[in-house]
């Protein structure tokens, strides 16, 4: 392009002449006018609400069920309800099954981090297999006891295992649900051997022994074929660095929902978690788990208070001294825990954990004081009067007591860091039974004790149920993360 300027004499306006070639012209700008910028994709979130159970949820509580069923049934059998058979009592005999729990619970809180829990719960279902056998195959005493010891361990290592796979494996919203069926299915064994206890016919070609081994062999043998279909998991092959195995795992899962950002969104939601504990060191996490472990401390070792030695007995007595017909309150009694656990776990995941845990002990305390009242005067003890309602409010303990023991195993599966979580697990499980052994040795099977103890365990409830109010986290809802970083707080009033 060439600018030329002309000019003469007279004063011209300026002229500018353009001269244009074949060259090419500036381009074109074109200016469009349109709305505001888009906004940014906006994320979606995906919840699962549903709690209907997978094949794999199933397959694992049904062995859960049966195995925790039969080792109720001897764990019955160790506190009071072998009256009518001719199993000598000692005191050996009705603690040899929890020091066998105490061994087992150790074992598996030291290995199953290394070990899949396939191999705990076949090893589990073995032993209680060989309790079975024995009381069915004699009545020696020395065999017997050695069954208890068996069986004992067996359910020490599928406590530890069972509470941790089901915390696992289920969705943060039914994991009361799951996790519950330990408690569930330990009041289902002893509501069955107390009325095998009480209701069977002792004339019988069959022995209450040899039936109590026949419930084990039976419960062993079907609880291990569903073993083998169950699954892992996916926190177990995310510590080892197999995060396609974990996916796989996890669509088994969550198979009903058929939705794939939910596999993605259970697993991120898991590799967090596994992240977290790994980037804490294990003394870190530790330091971290002493609150959580005084919590778990008051929370599970409550449960032995809830069915023991004296409780038993007292049953017993007051039942006979009230001269009720057909002993219809001990059946009543033994099923009342069960169905108490039941209308728990039902709830756990609506009403929440913590509110049905304090209304448990609340009606507990409350009804324990009410017959250390009665108690309070020994000569009550031959009144009839007085030894029906002492019937009555320990039938309606039990079922306030299973309310509250089916928050225990949730909570239990909530409250520690990965790292120490299996250890720690394992621990509270031996401290349960410690107290168990130190019922029965301190706590002869004499109603002289029963006034001192019902009120021993009475103040203790009150005692612990304001701890419990003020320490207790609600988890409700929560991860299995942001669950035990509620359970890191030092106090949590919240309810709801």
């Amino acid at each position: 392009m060439t600018i030329a300027y002309v000019t003469t004499n007279e004063a011209q306006p300026a002229q500018v002449t353009y001269v244009t070639r074949n060259e090419s012209q500036p381009a074109k700008v074109t200016y469009v006018t349109a709305g505001p910028a888009p906004l940014p994709p906006q994320t979606t979130y995906v919840q699962v609400r549903t709690r209907r159970p997978t094949k794999q949820n199933a397959h694992t509580a049904t062995s859960g069920i049966l195995l925790f069923a039969y080792g109720g049934m001897d764990m019955a059998q160790g506190l009071g309800w072998n009256i009518s058979t001719d199993l000598p009592t000692t005191s050996e005999m009705q603690y040899s099954w929890f020091i066998g729990v105490i061994i087992g619970a150790f074992v598996a809180g030291l290995s199953i981090t290394h070990i899949p829990k396939w191999v705990f719960y076949i090893l589990g279902g073995l032993m209680q297999l060989i309790d079975g056998i024995i009381f069915v195959s004699t009545s020696e005493y020395t065999s017997l006891l050695a069954a208890r010891y068996v069986g004992g361990i067996g359910i020490g290592l599928l406590t530890v295992t069972f509470i941790i796979h089901n915390s696992e494996i289920t969705m943060k919203n039914s994991r009361g649900l799951w996790c519950g069926l330990e408690q569930y299915s330990l009041a289902l064994g002893i509501a069955i051997q107390v009325i095998l206890d009480t209701q069977m016919d002792t004339t019988s070609g069959v022995g209450i022994n040899c039936a109590h081994g026949i419930f084990g062999i039976v419960f062993s043998l079907v609880a291990t074929a569903f073993v083998v279909v169950s699954i892992e998991s996916p926190i177990f092959y995310l510590r080892k660095n197999n995060e396609e195995q974990a996916l796989t795992q996890l669509k088994m899962l969550y198979a009903h929902s058929g939705n794939a950002e939910i596999y993605n969104e259970a697993l991120d939601e898991a590799k967090r978690y596994v992240a977290t504990a790994a980037s804490q060191s294990t003394g870190a996490q530790l330091a971290a788990s002493v609150m959580p472990f005084i919590k778990m401390l008051f929370s599970r070792c409550l449960v032995p208070l809830t069915f023991s030695l004296p409780l038993s007995y007292s049953m017993i007595t007051s039942t006979v001294v009230a001269e009720l017909a057909l002993n219809w309150p001990i059946i009543v009694w033994g099923l009342l825990r069960w169905f108490g656990t039941f209308f728990s776990m039902a709830l756990l995941d609506t009403v929440g954990r913590k509110f049905v845990s304090l209304l448990g002990l609340l009606c507990m305390a409350g009804l324990m004081l009410g017959m250390a009242g009665i108690y309070s005067d020994a000569t009550r003890l031959i009144s009839s009067y007085y030894m029906s309602q002492v019937s009555r409010l320990s039938m309606a303990f039990q079922f306030f007591a299973g309310l509250y023991i089916s928050c225990t195993p949730t909570y239990l599966g909530e409250a520690f860091p990965l790292k120490v979580k299996y250890f720690l697990i394992g621990l509270i499980v031996c401290l349960e039974q410690v107290i168990h052994i130190i019922v029965i040795e301190t706590c002869p099977m004499n109603v002289n004790v029963f006034y001192q103890y019902f009120l021993a365990v009475g103040i203790i409830l009150v005692v612990c149920l304001i701890i419990f109010a003020v320490l207790m986290p609600e988890t409700r809802g929560l991860s299995l993360r942001q669950a035990t970083e509620r359970f890191n707080r030092v106090h949590d009033v919240m309810a709801h």
